[in-house]
């Protein structure tokens, strides 16, 4: 067994860890949109945090450095930009561990810190939360993107043309996903009940 198969291995683990918590996150988000009173989504908020610092972050983290051992073994620094799959597969990573850990982390940290502190209907400030769109789509973006960043991994085109394709379908995926879930999952905690008809 050498470094690198240990490194290959990591690579892996990490890939799942990371992918099994954007799973976690993804359906934890939908079942808090579904919760019916906030406790139900303080419950959900709580899990979307655990999954993604327990999971999610980690993943990255070893799926970060394994890939940085395996480039520097096979190819080293100079051979990367002869990749154009390897390159765009770094900059993608190197985007989306920014982002995720700026904008998707802190957002989902402080949706779950309103949640908790929300009484027993959201405030204006949860409200508003839930509803920024520069969330929700950083959100839906996190697993399209990792799915092109395996895919470039199993492929691994010579040509930018099928990397710009797959990038730009997974944007599109993600702005889908920001306009179709809110309508067909809206949240219920908060929202208006339905009007019940007096009998005569």
């Amino acid at each position: 067994m050498t470094a690198f198969d240990l490194a290959r291995f990591g690579h892996l683990v990490g890939v799942m860890v990371m992918f099994a918590g954007l799973a976690g996150v993804f359906v934890c988000d939908l079942r808090g949109r579904r919760a019916a009173t906030m406790d139900a989504a303080r419950d959900s908020a709580a899990l979307v945090a655990l999954f993604y610092d327990g999971l999610v972050v980690p993943g990255a983290v070893l799926l970060g450095a394994a890939g940085t051992w395996m480039i520097w073994d096979v190819y080293g620094w100079d051979g990367l930009y002869g990749q154009p799959w390897l390159l765009a597969m770094v900059t993608l990573f190197a985007l989306e561990f920014v982002e995720g850990n700026t904008i998707t982390r802190l957002a989902f940290l402080k949706l779950n810190r309103l949640t908790r502190e929300a009484g027993p209907e959201p405030g204006a400030a949860l409200r508003q939360a839930r509803e920024s769109r520069l969330n929700v789509f950083t959100h839906f973006l996190d697993m399209p993107i990792l799915l092109v960043i395996i895919g470039l991994g199993v492929f691994r085109p010579m040509e930018w043309a099928p990397i710009l394709i797959a990038v730009a379908g997974a944007a599109g995926m993600a702005a889908v996903l920001t306009v179709a879930v809110p309508r067909l999952v809206p949240w219920r905690t908060g929202a208006p009940g339905p009007q019940v008809r007096s009998r005569a």
